[in-house]
């Protein structure tokens, strides 16, 4: 039996794929192993969303090269993204790849294996509740893919070039792999899209994440649904309203990206600084004690001292619990490209670092909120290289991005309770992060 290593990178949507590639062929009888030197075949699903993601997709390539010359029987298949965007300068790099597979063909991957022909998608591949999937996540919570490609044209962002117009999944799919997965112990699901608020848009749907919230919220044995990536422009009296409901978490990524309006503007996005804290502020008296995450992007062409400080005073007022910045990649075939990137490396670093530190500060002061209080936290698993504690996190909490609940084990509790949802007293706060006391 042949043994696979798959290495994801990027995003949770690539994880998606990732997870349908790794059950497809698990179906095909192919085993799984985590290191590179025991496999047989070697698969790297990239990333080529700017250039530190194509760099670290580089460096997978280059070390998977390395294996297959002390051992030249190795098959490398490189997938995903950057295959999609530069194929063919991919190839005549590393001719050592046995095959290339960008982003509209993951259900083939057994044929690229095998090196048989296969039809060829025009538009990115979406998977449905019929394509069998291998979770990698932790126990107890799983994301879920409601749609694929993307219709915005943020001046920024290659996304569309490589992944087409958006494309929405039919609620009823949405909904039976929901229930296959909490059939098998899932308890929380992460829904995920480029932008999750334009769900049903491409069909016509009014009010289509609402309506989609609504049915899921029915399925026995779910407890948590959270939503991620919501443009702002989209965040609706409707959604909000449905968000009130119990089992939807009190959670929101909203990538605001900038709040100069001139840098707005030419990122082609849609709501200035001011009026993204309105809308922060309605948001917050709908949902009170919501957590708040955005992206931000430093040293767009054309920010200087100014526009970045409204960027700073942004931050400062708007208080988020997490935040993410990003510094600006010039990415050809996007809107900007013209605009060059005058904007020095070192300046977008020290402007990172500066919000970043701003950042910690306001999270520190944001999770004080939490202490003294019993909330309910889903334990993922032990604490590497210490198992007498236990990492969780609370429903204001994302998975991967954000802080984590640790603490001690009970011998209340079973060998291994990762996937259940436990009551936790918070009592401290440590950076990003926050330790709690089981209660019995």
């Amino acid at each position: 039996m042949e043994k696979i290593a798959l290495i994801s990178l990027g995003c949770a949507k690539n994880l998606v794929d990732s997870e349908v590639m790794l059950g497809i062929l698990n179906r095909a009888g192919y085993a799984f192993t985590n290191r590179l030197e025991n496999s047989d075949i070697i698969i790297i699903n990239t990333c080529g969303f700017i250039g530190p993601a194509r760099e670290e997709a580089l460096s997978e390539i280059r070390k998977a090269v390395q294996v297959k010359r002390k051992r030249p029987a190795l098959k490398i298949v490189v997938t995903g993204c950057y295959v999609q965007r530069d194929r063919d300068s991919l190839i005549q790099r590393f001719p050592e790849v046995d095959a290339w597979m960008g982003v509209n063909d993951f259900d083939h991957i057994t044929d690229a294996l095998r090196g048989i022909s296969y039809p060829h998608r025009n538009r990115a591949f979406l998977y449905d509740h019929a394509s069998p999937r291998h979770l990698s996540t932790p126990p107890g919570w799983a994301y879920i893919k409601i749609s694929e490609g993307c219709s915005h044209h943020c001046a920024f962002c290659a996304i569309p070039l490589i992944k087409g117009p958006y494309h929405s999944r039919p609620i009823s799919s949405i909904v039976q792999e929901t229930l296959r997965l909490v059939s098998e112990g899932v308890r929380e699901i992460d829904l995920v899209s480029q932008d999750t608020t334009f769900y049903g848009k491409d069909v016509g749907m009014k009010d289509g994440l609402p309506h989609l919230l609504q049915e899921l919220i029915a399925i026995r044995g779910l407890e948590w649904i959270r939503i991620l990536y919501g443009y702002p422009e989209e965040i609706t009296d409707s959604l909000l309203e449905t968000m009130q409901e119990e089992k939807i978490c009190s959670y929101l990524d909203i990538p605001f990206q900038h709040a100069d309006s001139r840098i707005i503007h030419s990122m082609r996005r849609g709501l200035s600084g001011d009026e993204s804290l309105k809308l922060i502020e309605s948001i917050r008296k709908k949902l009170p004690g919501i957590a708040l995450r955005t992206s931000v992007i430093v040293g767009f062409p054309g920010e200087g001292k100014e526009e970045y400080t409204r960027l700073l005073d942004f931050v400062r007022a708007a208080r988020f619990d997490n935040l993410g910045v990003f510094t600006y990649s010039r990415e050809s075939g996007t809107g900007c490209f013209e605009m060059g990137d005058p904007v020095k490396e070192s300046v977008k670093q020290r402007r990172r670092n500066r919000l970043m530190e701003l950042q910690a500060e306001i999270a520190y002061e944001c999770n004080s909120k939490y202490l003294d209080r019993k909330l309910d936290v889903l334990i993922e698993g032990k604490l590497q290289g210490d198992p007498s504690t236990l990492v969780g996190r609370t429903r204001y909490q994302a998975p991967e991005v954000d802080g984590i609940v640790l603490l001690k084990s009970d011998p209340s509790l079973k060998d291994d309770p990762s996937g259940e949802i436990h009551k936790v007293e918070i009592t401290h706060r440590e950076g990003y992060d926050l330790l709690g006391e089981l209660i019995s």
